[in-house]
């Protein structure tokens, strides 16, 4: 439940500096963080076709 609070006020905090900044800021942050989920799960995709593979 404090795990829960914590990231609602974390989460609260993110929106509220997002609401504030300039729109391309948010976007060239937003933009930085698809390519680094995108990198993420490519390499989580390769590693499980991997693994999957030797055994």
């Amino acid at each position: 439940m404090l795990f829960l609070v914590a990231a609602l006020m974390l989460l609260g905090v993110v929106l509220g500096t997002v609401a504030h900044a300039p729109l391309a800021v948010s976007a060239a942050v937003a933009a930085v963080i698809a390519v680094w989920l995108g990198i993420f799960a490519l390499r989580e995709r390769h590693s499980r076709r991997r693994r999957t593979s030797a055994n």
